[in-house]
């Protein structure tokens, strides 16, 4: 799929249409209500302030997702990967500084993200209100549809352990019947009200935010804003699908949402007085329907919310694998459950992201409620990435243009804020408190590993050159029993033979382990699903071994069995010698035991170190439990059957710690102070 990135083919069109738009494309289910709701009633709106809304729609629309993103920011790729992870990638050399909207803007996107399917889904489940599909009739009641919504969710996340390769194949088919069916109802009613066009005339949403028919002033952007939460997706999803196809598909998009938003203005318009519609809340998107297309309707787009919601978990699966390669999240078991590269699967995300979607969907009761929380922590995303925008344009165009354009979208982008800011009250709140969450573990994580590396000092590292000869003595040292066959450290060996000097203390200094070898072996994870290689360097000695393991993505990391063909081959070679064993169920066993040491770092003796400041600790303290409590190396390296030993080590061996005793006198001997009173 890579190789036809930068290529415009109709599988690209197809792909792009149904991971891309997910989001955006399921807004005209709520984008109105959300307006209507800024009212109070259907029947408190007026022409002017639905043409203006729908005006602010298409200008917002037409800033924000096709200029902003579209045009510009996906210039920004990182090797045809975009998001705003990929952007603090390509910046982050510029200013150290950079990290913080980098970390801001991605806990912000997770966060806003537990509401996507929550709200899209439940708003299409609420069409089924009172309406007979396939003989079945749906009450009228809140309750029924939340257990819809929650069975829909939970089968949505149970089945991503299996990948979703296969019907993420129609959901391209599936997107443009969607977005053709917004077009085709759109138009149906737009020609009820012809005049609704000329909302594309900007005049109308600047009357419109001072005009005394609306209520909530220039809080009305608050609603407004939803239109748009989806615009940071065509960046994220670039490296999925690629450019050209995001350019082809966005426009026939962009008119197909725009022809249903004045479909649902047209109908608002010319229905806002009736009597039908004098008590109880509207949704016009199914209002606008005959009674013979809505069970359709409902059926599409509760397959368009699936299929959106489909797109937000995948995406919040490739922000963490991002973010943990830079250092800003711990180490999660990461599975791929197809031959896809980009398709992966974090249980751990999984079903965190379900417990917090369906907390929202019972929390808030209505996707009415939802509607009032949502979009607030998104705008934070948008105004983090037109600062790392900022810096990338600098290093292509002149400071000053830059500058230009990204105070642009920064000054509508924090208006957008403020007015979303009433939301913090009615339920933003919630994703405020999720993102607060999840930005403290990042940060935690990411200083938590700075303020660590900067106490590491060159005299924690040692080269594995300067001690092979001890190695080789201590193996063959008759005094000392032997330990095993077969001693393996997972460690990473830096340039120059560097290793952590904690590795080369256990084997020499807490308790000598003899062994026949040693092994240190690295695990390189490679692109190829299936590619599995490795090198070996022996030292120049015949024990000591540098093994660097190269593992495609879909291979598991099952280091004891890789590590036992290791061996066979190396003795098949003549390279190490035989390891016969007397007593094994094997026959002509020739290969030894194993054990694998794993070495926890202990942080109890921070407290003991004046060297370290009190704020430095805390964040080394936290990032070393975070550690713990996410993928332990016995998982990560598939050891769970293997003979491991986990033992403790300091974090640093060479701190000053302010632990000595001073003498202040000598007293003799026992033996001394008798001999002289016998004489």
């Amino acid at each position: 799929m890579k190789a036809n990135l930068n290529k415009l083919t109709m599988a690209g069109v197809l792909i792009a249409i149904g991971i891309v738009y997910g989001d955006i494309g399921t807004s005209p289910l709520y984008v109105m209500n959300a307006i209507i709701g800024d009212q109070g009633h259907i029947s408190n709106t007026t022409p002017d302030y639905i043409i203006g809304s729908i005006s602010l729609i298409f200008w917002t629309l037409m800033i924000i997702t096709t200029i902003k993103y579209v045009v510009i920011t996906m210039r920004a790729d990182n090797n045809h990967e975009g998001g705003i992870f990929a952007l603090y990638a390509l910046v982050r050399k510029r200013a150290k500084w950079l990290v913080w909207p980098a970390l801001i803007g991605g806990a912000a996107l997770l966060a806003d993200g537990s509401l996507t399917p929550a709200v899209t889904v439940t708003s299409s489940i609420e069409g089924l209100k009172n309406q007979t599909i396939a003989g079945l009739h749906f009450s009228n009641s809140q309750s029924d549809v939340l257990v819809i919504t929650t069975c829909v969710l939970l089968g949505l996340f149970l089945i991503q352990r299996f990948g979703t390769g296969t019907i993420g194949k129609s959901f391209g088919p599936i997107m443009v019947v969607w977005f053709g069916f917004l077009g085709v109802v759109g138009v149906i009613n737009l020609l009820q009200y012809p005049a609704i066009i000329k909302a594309i005339n900007p005049y109308y949403a600047f009357e419109v935010l001072f005009s005394p028919s609306n209520k909530v002033g220039i809080f009305i952007l608050g609603s407004i804003f939803l239109a748009t939460t989806g615009a940071e997706a065509l960046y994220s999803d670039m490296g999925h699908v690629g450019k050209k196809n995001i350019y082809f598909t966005w426009p026939l998009v962009y008119l197909s949402l725009m022809l249903n938003y004045f479909g649902q203005g047209a109908w608002v318009i010319n229905h806002a007085k009736d009597a039908a519609y004098a008590t109880g809340s509207v949704n016009p998107f199914y209002s606008m329907l005959s009674s013979e297309v809505r069970p359709f309707a409902i059926i599409i787009a509760t397959l368009a919310a699936i299929i959106a919601s489909q797109a937000l978990i995948t995406g919040s699966y490739t922000l963490v694998d991002e973010a943990i390669g830079l250092r800003f999240l711990p180490r999660f078991i990461i599975k791929h459950p197809s031959n896809v590269r980009s398709q992966i699967y974090i249980a751990t995300v999984n079903w965190l992201l379900c417990a917090v979607t369906l907390f929202v969907v019972w929390y808030f009761g209505s996707s009415e409620h939802m509607e009032a929380a949502y979009g607030l922590a998104i705008t934070i995303t948008m105004l983090s990435t037109t600062i790392l925008l900022f810096e990338f344009l600098a290093s292509k165009i002149k400071r000053v243009f830059a500058y230009t354009i990204a105070s642009f979208f920064a000054i509508i982008e924090f208006i957008f804020f403020i007015a979303s800011l009433v939301k913090f009250v009615k339920g933003g709140y919630v994703t405020f408190l999720i993102m607060m969450a999840i930005l403290y573990v990042m940060i935690i994580w990411f200083f938590g590993n700075k303020r660590r590396d900067h106490y590491e000092r060159e005299s924690e590292y040692v080269s594995l050159n300067d001690y092979k000869g001890q190695l080789s003595a201590l193996s063959k040292d008759n005094t000392i029993p032997y330990y095993t066959s077969n001693l393996v450290y997972m460690t990473k060996i830096k340039k120059d033979y560097q290793i952590k000097r904690n590795t080369i203390y256990s084997i020499l200094d807490k308790e000598p382990k003899r062994a026949k070898v040693y092994w240190f072996v690295t695990v390189n994870e490679t692109s190829s699903p299936y590619e599995s290689n490795y090198t070996v360097d022996m030292l120049d000695t015949d024990n000591v071994v540098d093994v660097q393991l190269y593992l495609g993505f879909r291979k598991p990391q099952t280091v004891s069995i890789y590590l036992h063909q290791i061996v066979n081959n190396l003795i098949e070679q003549g390279i190490i010698e035989k390891q016969v064993q007397h007593y094994s169920t094997i026959k002509n066993r020739t290969v030894g035991d194993f054990k694998f040491i794993i070495i926890n770092e202990r942080p109890s003796d921070l407290a003991l170190n004046t060297e370290i400041t009190e704020l430095d600790k805390q964040l080394i303290s936290g990032r070393i439990f975070l550690q713990n409590i996410t993928a332990s190396p016995v998982s990560w390296y598939g050891l769970e059957f293997s003979n491991t030993v986990q033992e403790t080590s300091p974090l640093f061996f060479n701190m000053q710690h302010d632990q000595y005793l001073v003498q202040k006198r000598i007293l003799h001997p026992i033996h001394s102070r008798a001999t002289k009173n016998i004489r």
